[in-house]
């Protein structure tokens, strides 16, 4: 898994069901969080997921360091799978630069195969994307900084 950058793996076959999650170290304060694949599971149920060709392929870099005390935070409300896109052919929900409004899709997040729309909730411009698309993220930890209008 770390020769691969794989963060967790699940394999089904029939009833039969293995999930591996490797433990990630904490990203220093201000550092970013850096990309880890995903495999998902191939069912003919449901899809793997929008992005499941695009392993962990980097969105833009974060620009240069932003005072924090003026930066409004886009945190995860669940556990799950980011994508920065609807489908692996699509173009970025946000991009770096991009002005927001509370209603704006900024990425959507997996979880247990449902699709969920994470909405912006503020109004401003995208100054940080701190993960990378089909990476797995954790209720309350950061995907975005927008600095407010």
């Amino acid at each position: 898994m770390k020769q691969n950058e794989l963060v967790e793996v699940e394999i089904k076959h029939g009833d039969d069901k293995i999930f591996l999650k490797r433990s990630q170290p904490q990203p220093a304060v201000g550092g970013t969080v850096t990309g880890a694949g995903t495999i998902g599971p191939e069912s003919g149920a449901a899809p793997a997921g929008p992005n499941a060709a695009q392993s962990s392929g980097a969105l833009s870099q974060p620009s240069a360091p932003q005072q924090d005390e003026d930066l409004v935070e886009i945190k995860s409300p669940i556990v799950g799978t980011f994508y920065v896109t609807p489908s692996p052919d699509s173009e970025p929900y946000v991009e770096l630069g991009l002005a927001v409004k509370p209603q704006t899709v900024v990425c959507i997040i997996e979880a247990m195969k449902v699709m969920n729309e994470i909405k912006a909730e503020t109004s401003g411009t995208i100054v940080e994307i701190l993960v990378t698309n089909g990476q797995a993220v954790e209720y309350g930890q950061v995907l975005f900084k927008v600095k407010p209008d």
